[in-house]
């Protein structure tokens, strides 16, 4: 059992050799009495001290071929795992799978399962990130800033082709208390990756490592990704789409219906008349006339991502649409996709691009970690919907409703 007096014990015994803070004894004490750690062994598994990059410990079994990367809080607030979420998204994941001699002042602890990892590649069939922590871990499953993590995490789970090439490995991330409570398993969601042609595709450098791939993409593909991913695909977005009545949506749809319905236009005016679309992607890899995008999302383009699909639905049964079904697909837009950049350089992208329709102050931040702890606490306190991106509300389902309740705040 786990407590305070057991922690300032052991804390008292070990911080004159291991150094740390009290906290990291935890994890420690989780180690030896969860896994069956030896002590001695499980000193070399623990990070004491700083400069983790979010990585607090890590555990190979052999028996389930499972390799446990660790983050440990000696607390009931799941709140606790944010920063360091960030830290691992933003550089740890890197440093684990990519590039793990690039800061001579990282913790030790990286350079243990960097060896770990790379001994034991060919027996690893799992890796397990676990998030343990002493409060409740459905709690954490049901926060918005840590979904949100969550899923930043999983799709940097193409690292692992630089450890493991192309042998699948599973990645799995998951909260669980102390007491040996869980949250709910759900199946992890894999990094969508979609193939698709962009032609004229052309490349450019950023200021610190970021890359813009600008070309033409067909605007099927893009429904197609708004199609598989949902709600999702406008993540990064500050808001969803405005609906029918604003101009820039009737142009859309005009062109749309005129093109693909009338036969009047010819597919390649569209990409004259339009603005074009941003993306992020977690990684892209050009192939000739084909692009592969990991877990694509949409920075600037909500109108006409949303005016298509309203077109296509609204046209289901007309038999024009499948008629031209050969004409919408040769339809396509300027495409630039974002790559290698972190959330800030993406927030701000994201504002500057999306500056065609009136966007309120307070719209540009709706993704905004700040916003997100809003939208948890709404949520657990009061039970009510915090609309961050402008339209949000107006696409939850009954389901989605009957959980939040059926008020709804705004961003204001």
């Amino acid at each position: 059992m786990i407590n305070d007096r057991v922690i300032d014990q052991t804390y008292s015994d070990l911080h004159s050799n291991c150094g740390g803070v009290r906290e990291d004894y935890f994890g420690l004490l989780y180690l030896e009495q969860e896994h069956n750690v030896p002590r001695e062994r499980a000193l070399n598994q623990i990070a004491f001290g700083g400069n983790d990059y979010g990585v607090d410990g890590f555990h190979f079994d052999e028996a389930r071929r499972n390799l446990y990367i660790f983050q440990f809080k000696y607390t009931t607030s799941h709140a606790q795992f944010k920063g360091s979420l960030q830290r691992l998204i933003e550089n740890g994941m890197e440093q684990i799978f990519v590039s793990p001699n690039k800061d001579d002042k990282k913790n030790q602890i990286l350079l243990q399962l960097r060896g770990s990892l790379v001994d034991n590649r060919a027996l690893i069939d799992q890796i397990c990130f676990r998030f343990v922590f002493t409060g409740d871990p459905e709690e954490a499953e049901r926060s918005k800033v840590l979904e949100k993590l969550r899923e930043d995490l999983e799709n940097k789970r193409y690292l692992l082709e630089n450890v493991f090439g192309d042998r699948q490995v599973r990645f799995v991330v998951d909260f669980r208390s102390s007491t040996g409570r869980v949250g709910s398993l759900s199946a992890p969601r894999q990094a969508t990756v979609f193939t698709l042609p962009m032609t004229d595709l052309v490349t450019v450098d950023g200021p610190a490592g970021q890359q813009m791939h600008i070309g033409f993409i067909r605007l099927a593909d893009l429904n197609n990704m708004h199609v598989a991913l949902g709600s999702r695909f406008f993540d990064h977005n500050i808001r969803y789409g405005l609906g029918e009545s604003e101009a820039v949506n009737r142009a859309i749809s005009r062109s749309l219906r005129q093109i693909v319905l009338d036969r009047a236009d010819p597919p390649s005016v569209f990409a004259f008349n339009h603005n074009g679309i941003t993306l992020y992607a977690e990684k892209v890899e050009p192939e000739g006339d084909q692009c592969r995008l990991t877990a694509p999302r949409l920075l600037n383009g909500a109108q006409t991502v949303a005016t298509v699909a309203s077109f296509r639905n609204s046209n289901k049964d007309n038999p024009k649409l499948a008629e031209g079904q050969t004409l919408f697909e040769d339809i396509r837009v300027l495409c630039k996709v974002i790559t290698r950049s972190d959330q800030k350089f993406v927030t701000r992208v994201t504002i500057n691009n999306n500056r065609q329709n009136p966007v309120e102050p307070w719209n540009l931040h709706a993704n905004d970690m700040i916003q997100l702890d809003l939208q948890d606490k709404f949520r657990a306190d009061l039970k009510i919907y915090y609309e961050r991106q402008e339209n949000a509300f107006d696409q939850l389902s009954t389901e989605d409703l009957e959980e939040y309740g059926t008020v709804c705040a705004n961003v204001t």
